[in-house]
C-alpha cells in the first residue's frame, strides 16, 4: 500500500511555482472593485419605495377599519353584541375542528355551508343598516337573530359530533333527560 502511494505522488506533477509578481496586488484590486460596486447601490430609491408602500398600507388599513367599524359608529351596543357573538362562534368552530375526521367531514361541511349562507345574509343586513345610518331596528334584530341561528347550527353540530364520537355516553345521557 505504501508503495502505491509513493508511486502515485512521484508520478503527479505538482504546481510548486510561485505566482507571477504583482499577483497579490491584482487580487486585492479586483477584490476592492467588487466591494466598491456593492457600495454604489443607492439606498435612496429603496427608502422612497418603502415609504410609498407604508403610505399605501396605512391608507388601505384605515379604509378597511372604517368599513368594519360601521356598526360601532351606529350603535355601540350592537357592536358589543356582535363582538360577543363572533367570539362565541369562533370558540365553537375551534371545538368543532377537533372532531374533524374523514367520517365527519361531510357533516361539518354541510353545517359550515349553512353558516356561510347566513354570513352572506348578514352582510346584506349590515350594508342595509350602514346605508340607513342605523335607523333600521328591524335589521338590527335580524342581525342578532342571524347570529343566534349560527350558534344553534354549531351547537347542533357539536351535539351530533359528540354522539358520533361517544355513542354510549350520549345514549345514557339522552335516557337520563327523558
Amino acid at each position: 500500500m505504501n508503495d502505491e502511494l509513493d508511486d502515485f505522488f512521484k508520478n503527479i506533477d505538482f504546481d510548486i511555482d510561485e505566482p507571477n509578481e504583482g499577483h497579490e496586488t491584482r487580487f486585492l484590486n479586483k477584490l476592492g472593485q467588487t466591494n466598491s460596486k456593492k457600495k454604489k447601490t443607492s439606498w435612496k430609491w429603496m427608502s422612497i419605495a418603502a415609504s410609498f408602500v407604508l403610505m399605501i398600507g396605512f391608507y388601505l388599513g384605515n379604509s378597511y377599519q372604517n368599513k368594519n367599524n360601521g356598526l360601532a359608529s351606529i350603535s355601540p351596543k350592537v357592536a358589543e353584541a356582535e363582538s360577543f357573538f363572533v367570539t362565541t362562534i369562533n370558540q365553537e368552530l375551534k371545538e368543532i375542528e377537533k372532531f374533524r375526521t374523514i367520517e365527519t367531514e361531510s357533516i361539518i361541511e354541510d353545517a359550515l355551508d349553512q353558516i356561510e349562507d347566513l354570513e352572506d345574509n348578514f352582510k346584506t343586513l349590515k350594508d342595509e343598516i350602514i346605508e340607513k345610518n342605523g335607523n333600521e331596528l328591524h335589521s338590527i334584530q335580524n342581525m342578532i337573530f342571524n347570529y343566534q341561528k349560527r350558534l344553534e347550527i354549531l351547537e347542533k353540530l357539536l351535539t351530533q359530533l359528540n354522539s358520533l364520537n361517544n355513542p354510549d355516553t350520549f345514549n345514557t345521557n339522552y335516557n337520563e333527560i327523558i
